[in-house]
């Protein structure tokens, strides 16, 4: 089972429980049967803060991956930590849908090209 963790700090009303179905649907698609995960929805300095040190950016953003295990091995008996998302509903307002699941395609390991487009259409509809 796919464990996930909700943390919603940025004040503004979320469908926390559209989230978490969301990222399970996603993360089964993707062939991830078991782990844990981190979502946080943040407020726009947060992001901002998160975006420039993680990335040098000095911008508030739509949502963040933070990966940990990705898909790649872990030791025999312990969880898969896929790691955080944080999104920003200030920045995305209701349409959270799609940045969170181009963050989470990020945590099992896409990068931006035709094959991360193709793969956001299967969960866009």
């Amino acid at each position: 089972m796919i464990e996930i963790e909700v943390d919603n700090r940025s004040g503004a009303e979320v469908d926390e429980a559209a989230a978490v179905e969301l990222a399970r649907s996603v993360l089964a698609g993707e062939g991830v049967g078991a782990g844990e995960l981190g979502l946080a929805f943040v407020g726009p300095d947060e992001s901002r803060a998160l975006k420039r040190a993680h990335l040098g950016v000095d911008e508030a953003t739509d949502a963040l991956a933070f990966p940990i295990d990705g898909l790649g091995a872990v030791p025999e008996g312990m969880p898969r930590q896929l790691g955080d998302v944080v999104v920003c509903p200030d920045v995305v307002g209701e349409e959270w849908h799609g940045p969170l699941v181009h963050a989470l395609l990020h945590l099992v390991g896409y990068d931006h090209g035709p094959e991360m487009e193709a793969r956001e259409a299967v969960y866009s509809g």
